[in-house]
Parts: C-alpha cells; structure tokens; sequence
C-alpha cells in the first residue's frame, strides 16, 4: 500500500518540526512539504499535492482564504484544522470555509492520526472537547436550511438512516450491499439535497428531519 502524503504548516518552528519528526519515520505516511504562512497552505496544495494538509490558524496571512481556496481548486488535499482554539466560532467558519477535520493541539498522536485517516476517507473529525458545542452551533443553520418540501428516494433515505447512526460509508455500503463508490455518489446528491457542505451538517439536517417528521428512521 503507498504511504498517505501529508504536508504540515505551522508557524512555530519547534512544533513544525517536532510533528514532522513523529510522522516521518511510519511507512504508512510520506512528509512532503512544510510551510509557516497562509500563502504556503496554497503553494503547497498546487506544487506538493499532498493528500492531506494539516494546517496551523493563526498564521501570517489570510488562513480562512487559503482554506477556501484550497478546498475549491486543490481537491485533491483535503484539510485538517490543528490548533489551540477551542473557540466554536473558529470550529464553525473553519469546517464552513472547508476543512474536514478539526483538531485541537495538546490531543494524542493517536487521536490526529485518527483524524487524518477519516478525512482521507471523505469523513468529517472533530475533536471530543469541541465536537458538542460545533454540532450545536451548527443545529442553527441545519434549522433553516431544512425544510419539509425536501424528497428523497428509498434507497437514499437508507443512507440517512445508517449516517444518523453514526456509520462511515463503508459501513454504510456493506450494509446496503452497495460499492463504497456509489454510496459516495448518494452523499453528494443528500448534500445537494439538503443544502449542506458537509458530513456533520448533513447529519444534522437529517436529524431535523426525522424530528419533524418528514424523515421516517424507525
């Protein structure tokens, strides 16, 4: 199997290196660019390519923007907020602007390598201590997003059914007898579908859903 390409930018040296340093030597990840500014997150998803970028946010720069750029026209890296603000503000316009995991600094090397898996997957990743007020943050906007005219076919309120549960899309395809490829294809048309950029948001509109009614789950 090729090793996972991340690439690393953040602006304290001493923390650049020093995660570099624990990723490096694995055979299941390659280390192929490091920056320290907003402007590197673009040059290194254009020139590097790596498929996960793990990004500091207060860095010199406009890092919100490098974010949307990059998840626009470098989609091939998906992104990975890591940092010290526990702020739900920040949680939310970072996830909106468009990385897929966010993960606070001082977690395990475990929990940020779990992270970058997930995200490799197409998954959303919040860490634990931020995840309850994102989701709750967030309820407000499934909230008006959502609404009763929305129809879905049998098989994709399948889909909505096992997401609620918490399910990854291989979970989901080996329960539905589906190819993890096709139950991607229906991810993107319930995005589409409820209005939403993301997996956490799109569980919760799915929720809302189900609490008004329009959503048969049992």
């Amino acid at each position: 199997m090729e090793p996972l390409t991340i690439a690393f930018v953040d602006d304290h040296p001493i923390l650049l290196s020093g995660v570099c340093q624990l990723f490096s030597p694995s055979e299941n990840f390659q280390v192929v660019g490091v920056g320290s500014t907003a402007q590197d997150v673009i040059d290194i998803a254009k020139t590097m390519k790596p498929q996960i970028l793990v990004i500091d946010l207060n860095m010199p720069g406009h890092v919100l923007e490098a974010i949307a750029t990059v998840a626009n026209e470098y989609t091939h890296t998906k992104l990975i907020a890591f940092t010290a603000s526990s702020s739900i503000d920040t949680a939310i316009a970072t996830l909106e602007a468009g990385v897929l995991g966010y993960v606070l600094k001082g977690s395990t090397l475990d929990e940020l390598t779990d992270a970058i898996r997930r995200v490799h997957k197409g998954e959303t990743y919040l860490s634990p201590r931020v995840a309850a007020n994102v989701v709750a943050g967030l309820q407000v906007n499934a909230k008006a997003r959502t609404t009763p005219t929305v129809r879905f076919s049998r098989r994709e309120e399948d889909v909505l059914r096992f997401l609620l549960q918490g399910c990854t899309n291989k979970e989901i395809a080996k329960s539905l007898s589906l190819s993890e490829k096709t139950v991607k294809h229906y991810m993107t048309v319930l995005m589409q579908k409820l209005d939403v950029r993301n997996r956490v948001e799109a569980v919760l509109a799915a929720q809302e859903l189900a609490n008004n009614g329009t959503l048969d789950t049992e």
